[in-house]
């Protein structure tokens, strides 16, 4: 059967299909915006939830044998019996009390420091955890092999140093 409607009727339509079209790719495109929103949310507060997980090492003195951590705001100065260390910020600790943080350490001697001498420090990992007072610091340089301290917070470390 041939369409022998009005061509202002055809036109009408075709005007109608497109009418019903348009919003279904309107309301798909905005369903697809919608979910990348949320997704995009989602893994804001993910990070900002991770974030807010970690914590700052309390400030002050630390202290245990052969060892004593100055902590600040932003960075920590470590005076063992014949060296002395620097960890450089942020001193955080993630939600179970453990941290991994870098810094410098710089071996002293007994005697007279020379005129010619440096010290340059070496690169160094201090690894370990906090809980309530206590913390369990290791420290790692070089291929040296690891040393692990247990300092309490506000206590005066037990130095002997190099003379």
């Amino acid at each position: 059967m041939k369409d022998r409607s009005h061509p202002q009727i055809a036109v009408l339509r075709d005007e109608l299909k497109e009418s019903f079209l348009l919003p279904t790719i309107g309301v798909m495109f905005r369903r697809k915006s919608i979910g990348v929103l949320v997704v995009s949310m989602l893994l804001m507060i993910s990070a900002a939830a991770r974030i807010q997980k970690m914590r700052h090492i309390s400030t002050g003195l630390w202290g245990g044998q052969h060892i004593q951590i100055k902590v600040g705001a932003k960075s920590a100065t470590i005076e063992y019996d014949c060296a002395n260390g620097v960890i450089d910020g942020p001193l955080v600790v993630d939600a179970d009390g453990h941290f991994n943080l870098h810094g410098t350490h710089h071996m002293e001697h007994g005697g007279p420091v020379r005129a010619d001498e440096t010290s340059k420090g070496r690169p160094a990992t201090y690894t370990g955890s906090i809980h309530g007072n206590t913390m369990t610091l290791t420290l790692k340089f070089d291929d040296a092999e690891a040393e692990t301290f247990t300092l309490e917070k506000g206590k005066e470390g037990e130095l002997f140093k190099c003379k």
